[in-house]
């Protein structure tokens, strides 16, 4: 386990391979989640990928839940830990609010971003009404009491049904996380609209989603593709929200293949 304090908070994170590698991909996790999300994905991938994982403010054993924060320091820790470890330039993997990060990474910091691969997450995620009400329940009744609707929007029935331990596992995940940091990374969700920045995108973007996903529909993520210059649209199918725990095969492959794209 690797720690570094970055704007004023301890953050973990896993650099495997060379910060200055060809292949090099950043990748942020969505609500609710640690960076273990990721690692079902790299017994798919080439070993020439290097990648930087990391565990969000508020998130995992990231310390940050004690204050409130916004997109914008969610987006300013990416960027300081990536220069902290030495990176110049990376592709950036984002699912979920990772997704919106990334897109505040382009805004705010585009020398740095190679390409970008926007997973099961659109340019603005749901309305107010939707998050304030999920953060009344938090307050109200903690994590525990959302942990079964949020599975259902993660997760397809056929995961449900097949893969019932690791649904288990993936609950606990959500549900310890500390509840102050995912109430918090709610409120940031709420008040960020990236759509008027799309255009401005010039880089190669990948926009992926699972066809079943519960909380960012094929047909959000897809209009958000389509504003996008040139950007490519992918389906994974028999998935939910998290294609790196569902589908990491079909995740992995897509990913190399715009990875080898000129």
């Amino acid at each position: 386990m690797a720690f570094a304090t970055i704007n004023g908070i301890t953050v973990h994170y896993e650099l495997l391979g060379e910060p200055d590698a060809k292949n090099l991909v950043v990748f942020s996790n969505s609500l609710g989640t640690d960076f273990r999300i990721w690692l079902p994905l790299f017994d798919e991938i080439s070993e020439d990928i290097s990648v930087l994982l990391y565990d969000s403010r508020g998130h995992g054993l990231t310390g940050g839940a004690d204050k409130p924060f916004g997109m914008g320091d969610l987006v300013d820790d990416l960027i300081a830990l990536v220069e902290h470890v030495g990176i110049k330039r990376a592709v950036f993997c984002g699912l979920s609010v990772g997704g919106l990060v990334c897109q505040g990474v382009w805004q705010k910091r585009p020398d740095l971003v190679k390409r970008l691969v926007l997973c099961d997450t659109a340019a603005k995620i749901g309305s107010a009404d939707v998050w304030n009400a999920r953060i009344d329940a938090i307050a109200k009744d903690g994590l525990e009491s959302i942990g079964d609707n949020v599975m259902e929007r993660w997760f397809t029935p056929d995961f449900h049904r097949e893969r019932a331990d690791d649904l288990v596992g993936y609950r606990l995940m959500m549900t310890r996380q500390p509840a102050d940091g995912y109430s918090a990374t709610c409120a940031a969700i709420r008040d960020t609209d990236f759509t008027d920045a799309l255009p401005t995108i010039s880089v190669p973007v990948l926009c992926l989603v699972g066809d079943q996903d519960g909380s960012t529909p094929p047909e959000l993520v897809e209009a958000m593709a389509g504003a996008i210059p040139n950007a490519r649209f992918e389906i994974i199918e028999s998935c939910g929200h998290i294609p790196c725990v569902e589908q990491p095969e079909e995740l992995a492959e897509l990913l190399q293949s715009f990875l080898k794209k000129a």
